[in-house]
Order: C-alpha cells, then structure tokens, then sequence
C-alpha cells in the first residue's frame, strides 16, 4: 500500500469510528449551507465552524431531508439543486442571516 492509500484509509476510518460534532446554533458567526439532490430526494446540513481548543472546528447544526414529489422527478439536476435550496429556505430558516451555499 501507498502512503497516500494509508492516509486515505485512516481518514475514512476516523470519520467512522469518531461521533460527529454537533452543535447548538451561534448566530454570531457565519453558517454554511450544504445541499444534495438526487433523483430520490433532497437533503441539506447547516453547519458552522467555532473556535475549539484554538482550533476552527466544523461541526452540524441540523440536517433535514424529504423524498421528491412525483412532479418534481422530471427535474433535471440544476432544477433539482435549485429545488432543494429553495424547499430549505422556504422551510427551515429561522432567521434570514449570513449563508455560505456549498
């Protein structure tokens, strides 16, 4: 095995065996928003990333998800992107504030 293998391996191992850090919400730093859409359905993660230990650490905030509609399985894969981007700020902001979209 390649070093960049072993690295590779040890990464996928941590993120398995390690709970991932979830967070209680800081309305004074930004937030990032992911998005996923899929022929299936439409996901999104709110995560932010504090100081921890001196260290930026990024951690969730929440994660929603729902199956598409019957009229919404035609869409291509922009539309769907678009459709989960809007679905998630139509239902889940809180309050209308900084956003980082990835």
């Amino acid at each position: 095995m390649t070093q960049e293998r072993i690295e590779a391996y040890e990464k996928i191992r941590k993120a398995l065996t390690e709970a991932p850090l979830i967070l209680m919400p800081d309305w004074n730093i930004p937030s990032k928003l992911y998005i996923y859409a899929c022929g299936d359905g439409l996901g999104a993660a709110l995560h932010q990333v504090p100081i921890i230990d001196d260290k930026p650490k990024e951690g969730s905030v929440c994660y929603i998800s729902r199956q598409i509609k019957a009229t919404e399985a035609s869409y291509g894969a922009s539309q769907m992107e678009f459709l989960c981007l809007v679905w998630h700020l139509r239902n889940h902001t809180i309050i209308f504030r900084e956003v980082f979209l990835k």
